[in-house]
């Protein structure tokens, strides 16, 4: 969208309070309360994020159902009319992939995907992604030491949803220590799209117990998580999440690059 065709919600400026900060959520439960309130409560936009190819923003959710006093908790709020068109994937559909990733990531029960749903807004329908408070000087290259548990789930997950775009500025480290993965908006082309910094475990085994998760979704893709990811994504793209989990259990192995177009550039 050109810079002066912005409806007058898309806004720069930012100026952010520390009292205005949120907390990540930390478990099931508070997901939920989280979900809740980003679906129903009262949305305001702050200001625009920086350097994101798509108009981002930074918003306060305020809802009696959280009883998080004045400040209420913050989230990012992409608008589908923000997006930038792309060559590779159909207009106005980033912002449902957002969604669609944090379901799949539940379903999982790994990678930490930030609570997202789809909602109306100021700016129109678009994502709506709970806001962590995160460490900017920290991302994949300087927090990969040490925590090869962490980033083999988020290497297998994005080859789960295909992701084009994992830079290492993608996974943040939060308040609590734990590592959250962000910017979900590229993933789920029918056509093999894997483009990540992480490829610190290619053609290693996939670990028994991920093996079990992949085991336990697959059928899930195909029934009960259909219906919400068919709202959020073509029914072509859905099946493409089912055969690509079929194609890493048969394998065993975790993907590996291909060609020098697996590696996103700017890397962070």
């Amino acid at each position: 969208m050109p810079r002066d065709e912005r409806p007058p919600g898309l806004r720069t400026g930012l100026r952010l309070a520390v009292e205005d900060r949120a907390r990540p959520a930390t478990g099931e439960s508070d997901d939920e309360e989280t979900l809740r309130a980003l679906r129903s409560g009262e949305l305001e936009v702050l200001g625009l994020l920086p350097r994101s190819s798509n108009y981002t923003f930074l918003a306060r959710v305020r809802s009696d159902a959280r009883g998080s006093g004045e400040g209420g908790l913050l989230g990012v709020y992409k608008p589908r009319a923000g997006e930038t068109p792309l060559w590779d994937f159909p207009d106005g559909t980033l912002c449902g992939r957002e969604v669609a990733a944090y379901v799949v990531a539940r379903a999982l029960g790994w990678p930490r995907v930030p609570p997202t749903v789809l909602r109306d807004g100021p700016d129109g329908v678009g994502s709506l992604q709970r806001f962590v408070e995160f460490d900017p000087g920290e991302h994949y290259f300087t927090l990969r030491e040490g925590r090869d548990d962490t980033y083999r789930r988020i290497a297998l997950f994005d080859a789960v949803v295909n992701n084009a775009d994992r830079k290492g500025g993608h996974t943040l480290l939060a308040e609590d220590g734990g590592i959250f993965v962000i910017d979900h908006g590229v993933c789920f082309s029918t056509v093999p799209k894997l483009r990540t910094v992480i490829w610190d475990f290619a053609g290693d085994p996939i670990p028994v117990e991920l093996r079990a998760d992949l085991e336990r979704v697959l059928p899930r893709i195909e029934a009960d998580l259909r219906p919400e990811l068919s709202e959020l994504l073509r029914s072509q793209e859905v099946d493409a999440i089912a055969d690509r989990v079929r194609r890493l259990l048969a394998a065993g192995r975790f993907p590996e690059p291909v060609s020098e177009r697996a590696y996103p550039w700017p890397p962070v």
